[in-house]
Parts: C-alpha cells; sequence; structure tokens
C-alpha cells in the first residue's frame, strides 16, 4: 500500500507543481482507492500534501521572478480566512452533492482555459479592475477546496488566466494562493486527523521531492501553450472520473 501511494502520488505531485496547483484533486481519490476514511484520512492529508507541493513550488517560482506577490495578496488572504470555513461547513454536507458542483466547476474551468489557447499571450500582470473579481472568486474557490479537501487551484488558476495574467505567472501565483488556502484548510480539518504518522512522513517527503522536479520544469523548460493544453485535458479527466 505504502509503496503503490509513493508511486501514484510521486508523479500527480510533479505535474500539478507544473500547474500550480498541490494536487488534492487527485491525492484525495488516490487514498480513498488505498482504503482510507474520507474525512479522517484523505481530505486532511490530502489538503496537507497540496500545501507542502505548492509551497516547494512556490520557492521555485519566486526564485524564478514569477510570482505576482503585491497583487494577489487579497487573493491569498481571502483563500486563508475562507478554506477553514469550508473545512467546517463540509461537516453538514453530503459528499455527493460537493462532487456534482465540483464537476460542474471543473467541466467549465477546462472549458474557459481551452479558449484562451486563441488569445495572445498576455506580456504583463492585469490592472486593478479585476482584482476586486478576482478576491471575490479566490476566496469562494478556497471556500469550495475546504470543503472538499483541495487547494482550491483548479478554479484560481484559469481565474488568473482569466484576468490576463501571463501563463507561468498565473501558474506562480496560483502556487502561493493555493498554499494559503492549503495549510489553513489542514487546520481546520487537524483536530480529526487521524492517518499514520509514518505514512504522512513519507508522503510529505515525497510531494517535496516531487514538487520541486516539476515545478523547476515548469519555469524553465514548459511552454505557456503546453501547460494550457495538459491543464484543460487533466481536468476533463478528472470530471469524467467523478462522474464515474
Amino acid at each position: 500500500m505504502l509503496t503503490a501511494a509513493v508511486v501514484l502520488i510521486f508523479f500527480v505531485s510533479v505535474l500539478f507543481a507544473m500547474l500550480g496547483m498541490g494536487g488534492g484533486m487527485l491525492h484525495v481519490p488516490i487514498l480513498l482507492w488505498l482504503g482510507f476514511d474520507l474525512k479522517t484520512v484523505a481530505q486532511p492529508l490530502g489538503i496537507l500534501l497540496n500545501g507542502l507541493t505548492s509551497l516547494m513550488a512556490l520557492i521555485t517560482y519566486w526564485r524564478h521572478g514569477l510570482v505576482d506577490w503585491k497583487g494577489s495578496l487579497p487573493m491569498a488572504l481571502a483563500a486563508l480566512v475562507l478554506a477553514p470555513v469550508g473545512a467546517l461547513v463540509a461537516r453538514f454536507i453530503p459528499d455527493h452533492v460537493l462532487l456534482v458542483l465540483l464537476f460542474i466547476v471543473i467541466i467549465l474551468a477546462a472549458f474557459r482555459t481551452l479558449q484562451s489557447l486563441r488569445k495572445p499571450e498576455p506580456v504583463d500582470s492585469p490592472g486593478r479592475d479585476r482584482w476586486i473579481w478576482a478576491t471575490l472568486g479566490a476566496g469562494l474557490a478556497a471556500l469550495a477546496g475546504g470543503m472538499l479537501g483541495l487547494g482550491g487551484g483548479t478554479f484560481i488558476s484559469p481565474l488568473l488566466i482569466w484576468m490576463g495574467y501571463p501563463t507561468k505567472k498565473a501558474v506562480a501565483t496560483t502556487a502561493y494562493i493555493v498554499t494559503f488556502s492549503s495549510f489553513s484548510g489542514f487546520l481546520g480539518r487537524v483536530e480529526y486527523f487521524q492517518a499514520p504518522w509514518t505514512f504522512t512522513i513519507i508522503l510529505s517527503i515525497t510531494v517535496i521531492v516531487a514538487a520541486a522536479i516539476g515545478s523547476r520544469l515548469m519555469a524553465t523548460k514548459a511552454k505557456p501553450q503546453w501547460i494550457k493544453v495538459a491543464y484543460s485535458l487533466l481536468l476533463v479527466g478528472v470530471g469524467i472520473k467523478l462522474v464515474w
């Protein structure tokens, strides 16, 4: 079980680090497939691994000057506040209801990202006129992510691309926001966290190494169009899996 978890979560974390996300969207299903309980292990451990992946990716993106620290600070603070609220609300909402909503948003995000392939790549961060909507959107994404044991990057990355961020800067800034939402979301679940500590530590080391590899590939090798296509295909695949 441990070997399967390490291998699967390693490859998932490499890919999601390239997209500026933590991987909780697939970490949680993987842990469920391995037989762990949803609300005491899969979701809290998934969101913890999500935060570690995003944090390591953020460090790499910071070194390459890709993070919009100042412009996205209101979004990061909104995510910090609302993610633990989502974790608390999740106790009272049936899982199947949350998953249906997640599926709808995932497909819309994939469609929006594919649409952006036709547009020229922006060269700078967007103006302030969209910050209010972006802050609201990031807060709601963190709220939804907290409910599902995710960091919210599934929603935040296409939001930043829609705002007009260059793709690589959108990915890097998503890692910044998702780091806030993931760790605060984990704190909202820590009181009923029951994962074995040895298992938790091994998986934590796994995602740290994977995130360092994935974020470096994105910062130095990947092209914006590749990132958008890979992200959209991943979203569609996860949406199909949710329906199944």
